[in-house]
């Protein structure tokens, strides 16, 4: 199994995004080291106190001088709030700074009403799949100066490398995204740690629309990958109480309580108590929103999981106490699936 990463580095508590950054370098190295396929960083809003990570473009281009081998990407820029032109250049000029190893994961999100106001952005949107799916192919069509020449934006050029183009990625939580992904050919990496009961419907959703398209960028068959929230510790027992962050930060997100995060003990004291292990065998239509367990369990639930939908990649997504915690769990889990 190919096993990834995405990085939505979170402040620590008393620190500033200086370490928020710092800790997401080494994040990134890590994985490059434990030889991970890609390390992507992730786009949020408003929570600078708590996630650092607003502005992936600028993020992986300081990535992209402190790694050399693995591929670096979005997870995701938001298309809804950006012109795909701007986007086009940005994911250009980190081709050039890392040459072949870009993937642009392209997603879409609101976020409160005065952050999108703040990003001009519209909440309103007539047909948001098809204004979305238009961007997409927009962005594609400046990376791979595809535009026919009778276009008005044909000689527009933006930088690049001379390497490979950077990679488009649909990103989404729906099978709407998935639908998107299908239709214009492209690859799709379905977010689990959101929405996991649509994961099976979504890459239902994506093989049933898939077709090859002229689109730069496309592929001739179906190519996904499901990224999850999981904890890795030396048992199940262990990795069930690092997991308590994430139940507790889910449970507070459904409260209306966005982007905090509560230490172990904080979040054992919400939730009444230290949640189970995950089960080493989940039932046919059971896909928790966050799983653990020792590396042995995580390679089988991993497996499990893959086999569902049908892929061969997994993304890691952790919401840990704390980075060295983030960073055991890791390379845990690297060794669990044999990578080391």
């Amino acid at each position: 199994m190919k096993l990834s990463a995405v990085d939505l580095s979170p402040v620590p508590d008393d620190g500033t995004a200086t370490e928020a950054y710092a800790n997401t370098v080494e994040a990134a190295q890590q994985a490059e080291d434990l030889g991970f396929e890609r390390f992507w960083v992730a786009e949020h809003h408003g929570m600078a106190d708590t996630l650092a990570g607003t502005t992936p473009e600028v993020l992986l281009g300081h990535l992209a001088a402190e790694t050399d081998s693995i591929r670096l990407g979005s997870g995701a820029v938001l298309l809804n709030h950006y012109s795909p032109f701007k986007v086009a250049e940005q994911f250009g000029a980190l081709d050039a700074l890392a040459p072949g190893r870009i993937d642009a994961g392209l997603g879409r999100a609101n976020g409160s009403p005065a952050v999108d106001r703040a990003l001009g952005t519209d909440r309103h949107v007539q047909n948001p799949d098809k204004d979305h799916a238009e961007k997409i192919e927009a962005v594609i069509n400046h990376l791979y100066d595809d535009y026919p020449d009778n276009h008005a934006y044909s000689d527009i050029e933006i930088p690049r490398s001379g390497a490979d183009e950077p990679v488009p990625w649909v990103l989404g939580s729906s099978p709407s995204s998935a639908a998107i992904a299908g239709e214009l050919g492209l690859r799709f990496c379905f977010a689990a740690f959101i929405r996991p009961q649509f994961a099976t419907h979504a890459f239902e959703k994506y093989r049933e629309t898939f077709q090859p398209s002229e689109l730069g960028g496309s592929i001739d068959e179906p190519q996904g990958m499901v990224a999850v929230n999981a904890v890795c510790a030396d048992t199940d027992e262990e990795a069930a109480r690092i997991r308590a962050v994430a139940e507790a930060t889910y449970k507070r997100m459904e409260r209306g309580i966005v982007g905090t995060r509560p230490s172990i003990e904080e979040a054992i004291d919400e939730l009444g108590g230290v949640p189970e292990p995950t089960p080493a065998t989940l039932d046919e239509n059971e896909w928790p929103r966050a799983i653990s367990g020792s590396p042995e369990t995580i390679s089988s639930l991993l497996d499990q999981l893959a086999d569902r939908v049908g892929v061969d990649e997994m993304m890691i997504q952790h919401v840990h106490d704390g980075h060295e915690d983030a960073l055991r769990s890791h390379e845990l889990i690297a060794e669990g699936v044999g990578l080391v």
